[in-house]
């Protein structure tokens, strides 16, 4: 198989709080300024979406200093390994991030959201909105993760949400 080499195209800017840590995902009550700033010439592109919650927010990740491995250990997993492709690592042979966010209040080309979980300057490469029906997966596992004693415990650490260790 040959391998494709294309170019995406930066198609606005995501301003966060974070300047050196971020949570592992979007945390829906996260304080602080999360805004989405959408070039000008995009703008027309985002008509009606203020009818939408949720949508789903594509991005390059920028700030990777971490070597590139097709096995992960994930942070909270106490030290249990996985490939790659089975987790939310953000070190990817493509340093492309998705999160779902929900929109506050979109004025102009600004679209101010719930929690990301990016630092502040982050490219934008997209935006869809979350469709309730067809990006609900009601039957939707846990996969390796169920398979963890403490799993409860570990999805708070998932999810972001503060707890007491």
């Amino acid at each position: 198989m040959t391998a494709l080499s294309f170019n995406l195209k930066q198609i606005g800017l995501i301003r966060s709080p974070y300047t050196n840590n971020a949570p592992y995902q979007p945390v829906d009550e996260d304080t602080g300024d999360f805004r989405i700033i959408v070039d000008p010439q995009y703008v027309g592109g985002l008509y009606k979406l203020a009818k939408f919650r949720y949508i789903y927010v594509i991005y390059f990740i920028d700030r990777i200093s971490h070597k590139l491995s097709m096995e992960t250990f994930p942070p909270w997993a106490n030290g249990m390994k996985v490939g790659l492709f089975a987790s939310r690592s953000p070190v990817r042979p493509n340093p492309i991030g998705l999160s779902v966010v929900r929109i506050k209040h979109i004025t102009g080309c600004e679209i101010e959201t719930s929690g990301l979980d990016v630092f502040d300057g982050t490219p934008l490469l997209d935006i869809k909105p979350y469709v309730k029906d067809l990006d609900a997966k009601t039957d939707a596992n846990y996969g390796w993760i169920q398979e963890m004693a403490d799993r409860e415990h570990l999805l708070l650490h998932i999810k972001g949400i503060p707890h007491d260790y």
